[in-house]
């Protein structure tokens, strides 16, 4: 008998589920005009993570200290970076997809507050039943020529100026940029590689639906890069964008993946 994600019309319909949730309308305590909606979006992003961005290097302490334990205790470590993750994924849906806005009032990002949440949940239970196995001895080269783009984000050197987004290259902010684990679009790539250079000792459904659901926002994000204060930022999504398609086609290129314990 077939499980349910053997079955063709199963990853079509996740991923429209996905496309719905992506593009579901905010919620605002004051109407708003749908062409605002990016409007709507921006207001949210730029202030729900401000209050917490002093706790930023809690979360890259975090990031190296799942990858360290990986790297001496594989075994306990693909457990540990899923649980992780999972909880990472519920924090940003907790933070980030809403805030108190001067012009909508309360504003909340619905579709990516239910996407987060379900994304936190879903490697949860992966950790739970043990379904990440990460060793670094055996990974093919290529996949580490991915490992800039996850730097980048990990080390997000961007500040502002006045409204423009420019490069801030000061090497603390390896350990101290505010936004990296609050926002999504920055601790996915990271998690991404992560997955690419485990697969494909690694939960397929989860695999694939973190990936779809990366593409969407790298996609949405491109609008960056026709705002001249913004391209900078356009820049910092490109490894969520990379990432997400690499970890799509990357099953078409490994032949046979071993079975998943149960």
């Amino acid at each position: 008998m077939k499980s349910l994600t053997e079955h063709k019309w199963f990853y079509p319909l996740v991923y429209f589920a996905l496309l719905v949730l992506c593009f579901w309308p905010p919620y605002t305590e004051i109407p708003y005009d749908p062409h605002q909606t990016q409007a709507v979006i921006i207001e949210i992003l730029t202030r729900s993570t401000q209050p917490y961005a002093a706790w930023g290097w809690i979360f890259h302490l975090a990031t190296l200290g799942v990858i360290v334990l990986a790297i001496f205790r594989p075994r306990v470590g693909g457990r540990a970076i899923a649980a992780y993750f999972g909880l990472n994924y519920l924090i940003v849906a907790a933070v980030q997809t809403h805030a108190v806005t001067e012009s909508y009032g309360l504003a909340i990002q619905t579709g990516a507050l239910v996407a987060s949440g379900l994304l936190g949940i879903l490697w949860l239970w992966v950790a739970l039943r043990d379904k990440l196995q990460v060793s670094f001895k055996a990974v093919p080269a290529w996949r580490w020529f991915l490992l800039p783009f996850a730097l980048l984000v990990f080390w997000l050197p961007i500040g502002l100026e006045g409204s423009k987004v420019v490069f801030n290259f000061n090497p603390l902010l390896f350990l101290t940029s505010s936004d990296y684990g609050l926002a999504y679009c920055f601790m996915t790539p990271v998690f991404l590689f992560l997955l690419i250079l485990a697969y494909p000792n690694v939960d397929g459904f989860a695999f694939r639906v973190t990936a779809f659901n990366a593409l969407l926002y790298g996609l949405l994000n491109l609008t960056h890069w026709f705002d001249p204060n913004l391209v900078v930022m356009g820049v910092m999504h490109l490894p969520l964008l990379v990432l997400a398609l690499i970890a799509l086609f990357l099953p078409r290129l490994v032949a046979q993946p071993p079975a998943q314990p149960a």
